[in-house]
């Protein structure tokens, strides 16, 4: 099959898998595994998408169990109580003002994300902050905007993987792709933290400032199984967030060992795995069907043919603002095709286009840095499942109430970049 038609096909998967989702027409999970399929068989693939499926399901599988057994393990924690003692300091502090407990969440959310770890900042954030949320009654989408905002924000720091990926494709030295843009992380920190103030005063309107009675921290029934649970939790926050080990095998050790600390009966170990199955269940699932579509959409080389096709079509009178194309642009690539696809397919290649208008790769290094906020809404990162699980929200809700923030955060960094000539703009 001509490139042409590979990149037409592609697009038309992309497409029709973006319109039956957000039309409801399709789940997400349906969607990610049948679209695929159908489109890998438009293009002659045949046989050989078994392989294909099956590349992207290796490349899926460590953040699938990720997230099933992060989801299992807290949610037993949940359930012994772990996080209470914190959610009654929270309220405390709040004294009921949701405007107070949304610019909370947004610092400390920009402090956790520091290690760029995205499901690492949903587990931890989540975690503390949802009981609040419910306690209050705010509306639990602000928590998984603000989380994706601050995630989107930070992963552009220098030991981050999109920071890697672009150094490692376009062979950049650390400190010349990433110091002309701190002003514009900066100036796009202040604007979260906005947002957040924004979205606070609404709630605030809504729900005024609610009087609820909070209860003194009660005598912990069991201090020394108290604190094991406490040490055990913040040892796997350090291997989260310093990568000493795998944090798929991480998290089965420390449910294995949650549940026999918490419930040494075999039948009450049952009971509580099965209580917490099925979220652990379908972000797990969600994560594998991510993998078929990233498996045919690379392995087809559908994704190679949108990539070439793009670079054809721009004229020579925009050339000189590859920088610019390059950050607008980065906002759809990036939320339908995985990071990986992006950085190592897309971006090389426009790199190479932008030497011919005089735009040095550094500076499209940059721009493709610039649509992560968006990235973090793709229903190709799997982080986000488990974001919207924990949360309790669909995927689509959160896509929608979050879209136009994520948007207007990558527009902000960009105007900045321009006026400081991180992204250079010729008229």
């Amino acid at each position: 099959m001509s490139e042409t038609m590979l990149a037409l096909l592609g697009l038309g998967m992309i497409t029709t898998f973006i319109t039956l989702i957000m039309t409801r027409r399709l789940s997400p999970l349906v969607a990610l595994i049948l679209i695929p399929i159908l489109f890998g068989l438009f293009s002659g693939a045949g046989s050989g998408l078994g392989k294909m499926m099956e590349n992207g399901l290796k490349d899926t599988a460590p953040t699938g169990v990720l997230l099933m057994f992060g989801i299992l393990y807290f949610g037993i924690m949940f359930e012994v109580g772990l996080f209470e003692p914190l959610i009654i300091k929270l309220l405390q502090l709040a004294k009921g003002d949701p405007l107070k407990v949304i610019i909370g969440t947004c610092i400390l959310s920009l402090l956790v994300a520091l290690d760029g770890d995205g499901a690492a900042t949903y587990l931890i954030m989540v975690g503390a902050m949802l009981p609040v949320y419910k306690r209050l009654q705010i509306n639990p989408l602000i928590l998984t905007a603000i989380l994706t905002l601050c995630v989107g924000l930070m992963i552009k720091l220098p030991w981050t993987g999109a920071n890697a990926r672009v150094l490692s494709a376009l062979h950049l030295n650390p400190t010349e792709l990433f110091n002309p843009i701190i002003p514009s992380m900066l100036a796009s920190i202040v604007w979260v933290l906005f947002v957040a103030y924004i979205m606070g005063k609404k709630e605030r309107k809504r729900l005024g400032i609610i009087h609820i009675e909070i209860p003194e921290s009660k005598e912990i029934p069991n201090k020394i199984t108290y604190y094991i649970n406490l040490l055990l939790t913040l040892v796997l926050i350090v291997a989260l967030v310093s990568g000493l080990f795998p944090i798929a095998i991480t998290f089965m050790v420390g449910l294995a060992i949650a549940l026999i600390i918490n419930f040494p009966n075999l039948e009450e170990q049952r009971k509580k795995l099965a209580l917490h199955a099925g979220s652990a269940l379908s972000v797990g699932s969600m994560v594998f069907a991510a993998g078929i579509f990233t498996g045919i959409l690379s392995g087809t080389k559908m994704l190679d043919a949108m990539a070439q096709s793009f670079i054809h079509i721009i004229p020579d009178s925009l050339g000189p603002n590859m920088g610019i194309i390059t950050a607008l642009t980065s906002m759809p690539f990036t939320f339908f095709v995985s990071n990986d696809a992006y950085f190592y397919g897309i971006v090389p290649l426009t790199a190479v286009t932008a030497s011919h208008f005089g735009v040095a790769a550094v500076e499209i290094g940059r721009a493709s840095l610039l649509g992560q906020s968006v990235h973090m809404l793709s229903p190709l990162v799997a982080s986000t499942y488990l974001l919207v699980g924990m949360a309790g929200v669909s995927l689509e809700a959160h896509q929608r109430f979050t879209l136009k923030w994520a948007v207007a955060t990558t527009l902000v960094m960009l105007l900045v970049t321009l006026l400081t000539g991180a992204i250079s703009i010729y008229f």
